[in-house]
């Protein structure tokens, strides 16, 4: 009986284990499946397309202005001043008080610093004591001689009459005479001490610090207590400058044009000038002047550009870009521009003419234009063929076909 019974519980179904068992089988089902999932997500989502061509795009834009659409040449440069100066003193002296700040406007011998002038007015004080002391001495002489003249003449009246000895007449003739060389000798004194004390005078001018010319201040470069020196000195402790000053009117903008391009350039030729800082702002401009050499490493020209209005938005380094116009550029800035602008490397070129790969729907297609003005400049103007707002391809990593694919990323 009891065997029986062994044998009817080995029989039995142990559920527990089963439920483990189950459970770990599904878990090792799971790993196939979400690797499954996840290649199918790729292979949908993020793999490339069959076919598909990396590009670059730009978009075709409306001209700015009239005048960057006729420009015959294209350079970007900076605003730089004509007339600026790094303030100093001509002697080496403390720093006493500083008069100006960053952003000031001074005019023309206005004060912007003072030195300590302790020694400097000592010294003045002691050149003025000298000339006190020379002309002091001058009145002296002149006293003395004018008693010598009498003398002297009252020797002579004696000598006509025979009442004095010759002796007498010419030790009274040697005293004027010695007398009157001191005179010119005590004259000549005053000049001198004169001179000093103009000296003196000088160098303590020269502890006031004035603008030598009316401008901006656009840095401030020592402050109070601090030496400062024409020269460099102190090992680094002492300052050069007190601050540097920029004449706001003598702003103009420089550029370096390809030597390959300069024939197009001309002096007095009008420009339409756009700073980085205001690319929507157009500043009429015109060529002052082609700089008579060129740089051999760079084979480029520097052109002076200046402006024909002056605003105080244009301040010193700016970045500018400027347009060179053409003799048949219209001379209404407010007319309205045909066509759009595109960058220079989208325009392509074949026995057909000239053409672009237009982007619509990540397909090209290949649309022909027509090109207005120069073509070698950064962005060209295109007068038919596209609208503003329209896609084309830039550059592209392999070659293109029409209804190709592309992709920008």
């Amino acid at each position: 009986m009891t065997d029986a019974s062994e044998r009817i519980r080995a029989l039995k179904i142990d559920r527990e284990a089963a439920t483990r068992a189950g459970g770990s089988g599904r878990l090792w089902l799971l790993v196939p499946a979400t690797l499954i999932v996840l290649f199918v997500a790729w292979w949908f989502l993020l793999r490339p397309a069959a076919g598909s061509v990396l590009v670059e795009i730009d978009t075709a834009r409306q001209p700015p202005s009239i005048g960057a659409a006729s420009s015959v040449l294209d350079a970007s440069g900076y605003v730089v001043a004509r007339r600026e100066a790094t303030v100093s003193s001509k002697l080496t002296g403390k720093v006493e008080e500083i008069l100006v700040e960053e952003g000031m406007r001074v005019e023309k011998d206005q004060i912007v610093a003072r030195l300590d002038a302790a020694t400097q007015r000592a010294q003045f004080d002691l050149a003025n004591a000298q000339v006190v002391a020379a002309r002091a001495a001058l009145v002296e002489i002149e006293a003395q001689l004018r008693a010598a003249r009498l003398e002297r003449d009252r020797a002579r009246d004696l000598a006509a009459r025979q009442l004095t000895s010759v002796s007498s007449l010419d030790a009274a003739e040697a005293n004027f005479d010695s007398l009157a060389a001191r005179l010119e000798t005590g004259r000549e004194n005053v000049k001198v001490a004169e001179s000093n004390r103009a000296l003196a005078q000088d160098a303590l001018d020269n502890m006031t610090i004035r603008a030598p010319f009316g401008g901006m201040v656009v840095s401030k470069n020592a402050q109070p207590g601090e030496m400062i020196s024409p020269v460099s000195a102190g090992g680094g402790f002492t300052r050069t400058g007190i601050c540097t000053i920029v004449d706001m009117d003598s702003l103009e903008i420089e550029v370096d044009v390809n030597e390959a391009y300069i024939q197009r350039v001309v002096a007095g030729q009008r420009v339409s000038a756009t700073l980085d800082a205001y690319p929507d702002w157009q500043i009429p401009a015109e060529v002052i002047a082609i700089v008579p050499t060129a740089d051999r490493q760079k084979a480029t020209v520097r052109v002076r550009i200046g402006f024909l209005e002056r605003d105080e938005r244009v301040l010193r380094d700016m970045g500018a870009k400027v347009a060179f116009l053409g003799a048949e550029a219209p001379a209404q800035a407010g007319q309205q521009v045909q066509g759009v602008m595109i960058a220079q490397e989208a325009l392509q070129r074949d026995a057909d003419g000239d053409f672009v790969w237009r982007v619509k729907n990540n397909l090209v297609e290949r649309r022909g234009v027509t090109v207005g003005g120069s073509r070698d400049r950064e962005r060209v103007l295109v007068a038919n063929g596209l609208a503003a707002g329209d896609t084309v391809v830039r550059s592209s990593e392999a070659a293109l076909r029409a209804g190709q694919e592309v992709r920008t990323e």
